[in-house]
C-alpha cells in the first residue's frame, strides 16, 4: 500500500531505548547533543520577535513564487553585509532549507541521478534524497590534523559509466562548514569544485547554515554565493543565522554563469509558484528576524567558546580521549578508543554515566573511534556531562 521510497527501519535503536529507559526510571540525563537553540537557554528578546508578526501588510494576499520582494531584499542585504553582491532576483525564499534541497533536486535531477555528498555529513541528506527519488555517492573528507576534501574520489564519483549504467553526477554537494567536523572549504578546494562541476556540466549546492559561526576566519573561503564560474545554489536561512528554528524559513541564492543562471531561476520559479510554502507573515518579520542575529550571535559564540575552551583543559596528557580539529559550527569530535563501536560506547555512556552523545556513526564515520557533542550544550550540563564521560572512557574495561 506504501511508498517503498518510506520504507525505513522505524524500530528505535539501541541508544534510544537506553535513554528512555533511564528517563522512565527517573534517572538524570547529561544530553551533550543539544542542538535546539531555543532549548538552550539564550535571550531572544521575545518581544520583538512576535512584534515583527504583527505586520498589517500581512493582511493581503499578494503571492509571489520568489518570496515577497521585502524580504528578499533583507537577504541580499545580509550577503552585501559579508562582501558579496547578490541581487533580490536570485534568491528564492522556502519553507526550511529541506524544502529548498527538495526544490534543487527535483530542478537537477531525474529519478534515479546523482548528487555527490560529503562524509562524514549530516543524515538528513539520506531522507530528502530518497523522497525525491535521488541517489547519493558518498565522497570522502579526510582528517590529517585538519579535513580535507578526497578529490580523487570525488572525480571518481562524479564520472558516469556505460558499462554499469552508471550516471554521471548531476550535482556536487558541499557544507560549508561540514556538519559535524566543522570544516570549511578551503580556497584552494572551491577552485578545483568550481573546475570539475564545470567540466562535467554539474552544479554546485552549497549548504550554509552555519557559515556565520567561524572560529578561524581567516582560513574560510567565502560565500558560494559568489560563484560565477558554474551554476551554484547556496541554501541557508533564519535556523541557525538567527537561531529560529520555529520560523521555518530559509533561502536557495542562484548564481554562475549568466545563461545557465537565467535557466535555473526560470524552472525555479515555476517549482516555487507550485507551492508558494512562505507565509506573508513570515516574509514581512524576516528582515527584523534576521537583524536579531546581531542580538544573538554573540551569544552563541560566547557559549561556543567556552565550553570548546573548558573542553580541552579537560583534555589532559595522556587521556585516551582527544579532540579533533574544528574551525567552525557547533559540533566537537571527540576521538575514544576504538575498542567498541561508536554505538557501543554511546549506550553504555548513557546506560552507565547517563550522557547522551551521538555515534560517529549517526554521520557515516568511515570508522569506529568517534562520538559528536554539542558546544551549544548550557554549561551546567556539558561541564559534568563531559567529566562524566571523560571519566567512563578512561575507566579500565
Amino acid at each position: 500500500m506504501f511508498s517503498s521510497r518510506t520504507n525505513w527501519p522505524l524500530a528505535p535503536n539501541r541508544l534510544t531505548e537506553s535513554i528512555a529507559a533511564r528517563r522512565q526510571r527517573g534517572l538524570p540525563v547529561l544530553d551533550l547533543t543539544e542542538s535546539n537553540p531555543t532549548h538552550a537557554g539564550f535571550d531572544f528578546a521575545p518581544g520583538g520577535i512576535l512584534d515583527a508578526l504583527a505586520d498589517p501588510r500581512s493582511l493581503r494576499y499578494e503571492p509571489d513564487p520568489r518570496g515577497l520582494r521585502i524580504a528578499r531584499e533583507a537577504v541580499a542585504a545580509y550577503y552585501g553585509g559579508q562582501g558579496v553582491a547578490v541581487h533580490p532576483q536570485q534568491i528564492f525564499l522556502t519553507t526550511g532549507t529541506s524544502e529548498a534541497y527538495s526544490y534543487v533536486f527535483r530542478l537537477l535531477a531525474d529519478p534515479g541521478d546523482r548528487v555527490l555528498v560529503p562524509r562524514p555529513s549530516y543524515p538528513l541528506f539520506d531522507f530528502l534524497a530518497r523522497l525525491d527519488d535521488v541517489d547519493l555517492t558518498p565522497y570522502p573528507l579526510v582528517y590529517d590534523h585538519e579535513w580535507r576534501i578526497d578529490f580523487d574520489e570525488l572525480s571518481s564519483g562524479l564520472r558516469g559509466s556505460p558499462i554499469t549504467a552508471l550516471r554521471q553526477a548531476r550535482a556536487i554537494l558541499v557544507v560549508h562548514p561540514n556538519n559535524p567536523t566543522g570544516s570549511f572549504a578551503r580556497r584552494d578546494e572551491v577552485e578545483r569544485l568550481v573546475d570539475l562541476c564545470r567540466s562535467h556540466d554539474a552544479a554546485l549546492i552549497a549548504d550554509e547554515v552555519f557559515w556565520d559561526y567561524a572560529f578561524t576566519p581567516a582560513e574560510r573561503a567565502g560565500s558560494f554565493a559568489s560563484t560565477t564560474q558554474a551554476l551554484a545554489f547556496t541554501l541557508s536561512g533564519l535556523s541557525k543565522i538567527s537561531a529560529l528554528p520555529q520560523m521555518k524559513l530559509a533561502w536557495i541564492v542562484v548564481s554562475g554563469p549568466d545563461a545557465l543562471r537565467a535557466k535555473a531561476l526560470e524552472r525555479l520559479e515555476v517549482i516555487a509558484d507550485t507551492y508558494l510554502s512562505v507565509s506573508a507573515p513570515l516574509a514581512y518579520a524576516l528582515p527584523q528576524w534576521l537583524a536579531m542575529r546581531h542580538i544573538v550571535q554573540p551569544q552563541i559564540m560566547a557559549r561556543l567558546g567556552r565550553n570548546l575552551r573548558y573542553l580541552d583543559e579537560q583534555l589532559a596528557a595522556g587521556s585516551p580521549v582527544s579532540r579533533l580539529e574544528v574551525e567552525g559550527g557547533w559540533y566537537a569530535i571527540l576521538r575514544v578508543p576504538a575498542t567498541r563501536s561508536d554505538e557501543d560506547w554511546a549506550v553504555e555512556l548513557a546506560q552507565s554515566a547517563g550522557v547522551l552523545v551521538h555515534p560517529g556513526h549517526f554521520y557515516d564515520f568511515a570508522s569506529d573511534g568517534f562520538l559528536v557533542v554539542s558546544l551549544l550544550t548550557p554549561p551546567e550540563i556539558f561541564e559534568p556531562g563531559l567529566r562524566s564521560l571523560l571519566a567512563r572512557v578512561s575507566a579500565p574495561s
